[in-house]
């Protein structure tokens, strides 16, 4: 009986230190996810904090509207009617296009040249969290690299807007494969990373435009629904108004070109696109 009590009592020991060690464990986990929950509303909080900060600092008139997460599936773009060149199917040369098809309440801000280099502008998009393209002329750029590298590390991508800006269906094929190649040789020596974006200099192309992108690893050649200035914006449609995947064109331009500055652009372009209810996205999300 004095064995078997004390195998009762051993048994009853035994069995109840998985509970403790259980509870102890199930405690810990729930203050660590507990402390999770907290770090991760402190971080937003930070983050909603940051922002209007931001959007003080730089004098935007309402809060930008946040884009939603980028789509798991990239829907399929196709050139849009009317955009099209000979044998453009055939060929299966870049689609040509103005607007991403999405029923996302979002637009797309691009930006050409680099003849502006704004140290302001780059600091402003940083800390508003302004996502952008900037398509890039090296005849423009070349005296200033880094100004760009600056840009390209703060998560923009640099694509292919030719070496000299010229007119491309005033020049042969072989002249526009060296404007269009040579750009992308460019760019991937300076910045690491081959384009397959390119946009034609005035939004002007033929065949051979499309047929030289091509065959120099251009995968899509995106053009503009709107363009953007510092006191107006210019519609390509009949209702003069954004619609959702809108590609927004402006460049990089100062006061030599604008009445105002690069912040000025981008102060009336977020009250327009905040007011009309849209968020700016990034285009590469959507391509």
């Amino acid at each position: 009986m004095l064995v078997a009590a004390l195998g009762t009592a051993c048994s009853s020991a035994e069995s109840g230190a998985p509970d403790k060690a259980e509870k102890a464990k199930t405690g810990k986990g729930a203050e660590a996810a507990a402390g999770a929950l907290g770090t991760a509303a402190e971080r937003q909080k930070a983050a909603q904090q940051a922002r209007l900060a931001a959007v003080k600092k730089w004098r935007l008139a309402k809060l930008p509207l946040l884009a939603p997460a980028a789509p798991k599936e990239k829907p399929e773009i196709e050139t849009r009617d009317g955009f099209e060149v000979y044998d453009h199917e055939e060929e299966e040369l870049p689609p040509v296009f103005t607007t991403i098809p999405t029923e996302d309440k979002v637009v797309f801000l691009t930006i050409d040249d680099g003849a502006e280099k704004d140290p302001e502008f780059v600091k402003m998009m940083q800390e508003l969290k302004i996502p952008y393209t900037a398509f890039l002329s090296d005849y423009l750029v070349r005296d200033n690299y880094p100004y760009f590298k600056g840009m390209q590390a703060a998560g923009v991508v640099l694509n292919n807007h030719t070496l000299n800006h010229r007119y491309m269906p005033g020049l042969s094929y072989e002249q526009q494969r060296q404007e269009i190649c040579g750009q992308q040789d460019m760019i991937q020596k300076q910045f690491g990373k081959r384009p397959t974006l390119f946009r034609p200099p005035y939004g002007n192309y033929n065949q051979d435009t499309l047929l030289a992108a091509k065959a120099c690893g251009i995968k899509a050649v995106p053009l503009w629904n709107a363009e953007a200035f510092t006191n107006r914006m210019d519609y390509r449609e009949w209702d003069r108004d954004l619609h959702p995947g809108d590609i927004i064109l402006t460049h990089f331009r100062g006061r030599e070109d604008w009445k105002g500055t690069m912040p000025d652009m981008i102060r009336h372009v977020m009250k327009t696109v905040t007011d009309k209810g849209y968020a700016v996205a990034r285009l590469e999300d959507y391509l």
